[in-house]
């Protein structure tokens, strides 16, 4: 590693390099998967497995198991006729499902069984604080984000920054093992500008070379299909706003665990240095403006932002790389890590209606044969491995268990924005997480963007450019081809409603506002 950190006063230990070979485990009763080393404080004892069942008493364990394996079989050659490719992050090689017990999808007959399984479920809701870790077991868990970046940034700066000695030699491009630069291409458009403008943004100060390093003032975290693409479209063209050079990295929620996706097995884990390479560009420019030396009495009101929509609410890595022994839950989240690194930092959430957004989510991903009964039927059996899991588990404990998530034909548990708003809210304040609703930001853009004007503390634009921001077409809008596939069954719609309504009365509540109940006219 060729880099230390500082505030041109001091220099730390250099980060553990991440540079591991993969291994193959096993994963308890048949399951396996390609597992990538995070670190070298892993117990050799700690536990395997998708389920962590931890405390659960063997009784409960064995039964269990044993009635998924015995309607996996049932359900068998149903699903490998199902083309679901893209749709989930799976950990296993093998992208199946498993069900309490099949489902008769001639509607009025299947009608009012998926009802008495909502009805179980709501019944079963309870809202649970969770318990925040301390700072120690954060460091100890990812020393490696703590020795790259500084307890303090630079002062005269509005965004996060700070320098980083760089004793790399001048000679060798300092980007050729990014990760990020080697598997995608959106990185690799700007690679040759960063490269080339490498040496001239370097810093000279007492005989050492310094480059500006910087994190996120603000991220955009969710959720997907919400309008995070608009958003972010939009905040682009503020001229105090800069963001990564490519959209959703991914890193804190995927990338850091080596995920691109998960069908296809883990691989090496992406380092800090190579996400905090994603701001380069945005931190030329901040340098660009402060001249050749940083001058402290100089201000710029440049901010950088980060838009990942799985940031908000994807932890299912955690299971395969956190000590799961004691418990059915995360011991950590991503949020316990960036308010770690960033107590400051502030957040912009974007929701829908999560019956829409669930509608829009299966209409989005590349699945052949999509039809409004092949959408009831996923939900069904969807609703039916979550009653599944309510039955040994707690809600909470369900909400955030990998293989359930993974096991669902749609995902359920990304509509569920108050048991994820709650986590958030037990390290970050209310002040620092703005909530919008993207039906607000269709009808309005204008009042949408100003109010995360204000939450940014962004300044005054002329009215050609604030016009430019909010009256551009909307980003990331329905194909044509999923446009006429129609809305979904009145019957599905109506079970959803039933499944999400007290979460949404849960979020209404937090948040002081009745919009979020979206009860219908």
């Amino acid at each position: 590693m060729d880099y230390k950190y500082g505030l041109l006063t001091g220099t730390v230990d250099e980060m553990d390099d991440y540079k591991r070979r993969p291994v193959l485990l096993s994963l308890g009763d048949g399951w396996s998967t390609l597992l990538t080393t995070v670190d070298d404080s892993r117990s050799p004892s700690q536990q395997w497995g998708p389920w962590g069942f931890g405390s659960i008493r063997k009784v409960k364990v064995f039964s269990f198991l044993f009635g998924l394996l015995a309607t996996f079989l049932i359900m068998a050659s149903y699903i490998l006729t199902r083309d679901q490719n893209g749709l989930l992050l799976t950990p296993s090689p093998s992208h199946f499902r498993v069900m309490s017990h099949p489902v008769n999808l001639s509607l009025g007959k299947d009608y009012a069984g998926v009802k008495e399984v909502v009805r179980n479920i709501v019944a079963k809701v309870e809202f649970q604080q969770r318990e925040v870790p301390d700072l120690m077991e954060l460091r100890e868990r990812e020393p490696g984000i703590f020795s790259v970046i500084p307890r303090k940034f630079l002062p005269y700066l509005k965004n996060p920054c700070w320098y980083e000695e760089y004793t790399g030699n001048s000679t060798v491009d300092p980007y050729r093992q990014n990760l990020y630069a080697l598997y995608s291409k959106r990185f690799q458009a700007v690679y040759d500008h960063l490269r080339s403008a490498f040496q001239e943004h370097l810093h000279h100060h007492a005989g050492r070379r310094y480059r500006l390093r910087c994190l996120p003032y603000f991220y955009i975290i969710g959720q997907p299909k919400c309008g995070t693409t608009d958003l972010y479209d939009r905040l682009r063209l503020h001229p105090q706003v800069q963001f990564t050079t490519m959209k959703e990295p991914h890193w804190w929620t995927r990338k850091r665990f080596g995920i691109i996706r998960l069908s296809e097995g883990f691989r090496n884990p992406y380092p800090l240095k190579d996400y905090l390479d994603l701001f380069d560009q945005a931190a030329y420019e901040i340098q660009d403006l402060l001249g050749n030396f940083s001058r402290e009495n100089t201000k710029t009101d440049i901010i950088i932002g980060e838009a990942s929509a799985s940031t908000m609410w994807d932890n299912n890595a955690w299971v395969y790389f956190y000590d799961n022994r004691t418990g059915m839950e995360p011991p950590f989240l991503v949020q316990d890590f960036i308010h770690a690194v960033q107590p400051q930092a502030r957040f912009i959430v974007m929701l829908r209606d999560p019956v829409e957004r669930l509608y829009s989510d299966y209409l989005y991903f590349g699945m052949a044969n999509k039809t409004v009964e092949d959408f009831h039927e996923r939900v069904s059996e969807s609703l039916q491995l979550f009653e599944v899991c309510l039955a040994e588990r707690s809600m909470r404990s369900c909400v955030y268990n990998t293989t359930l998530n993974n096991a669902m034909p749609v995902r359920l548990q990304v509509g569920l924005y108050v048991v994820y708003l709650l986590d958030w809210l037990s390290v970050f304040s209310r002040e620092q997480i703005l909530v919008l609703r993207l039906e607000d930001h269709a009808t309005n853009r204008k009042d949408t963007m100003h109010r995360v004007f204000d939450f940014l503390h962004l300044g005054p634009l002329t009215q050609q450019k604030e016009a430019d921001i909010t009256k551009s077409p909307a980003s990331n809008t329905r194909k044509p081809a999923n446009r006429n596939l129609g809305p979904m069954l009145p019957v599905t719609k109506d079970i959803l409603q039933d499944f999400y309504r007290p979460f949404n009365k849960r979020l209404a509540h937090v948040l002081h506002d009745p919009a979020f109940l979206w009860t219908q006219p």
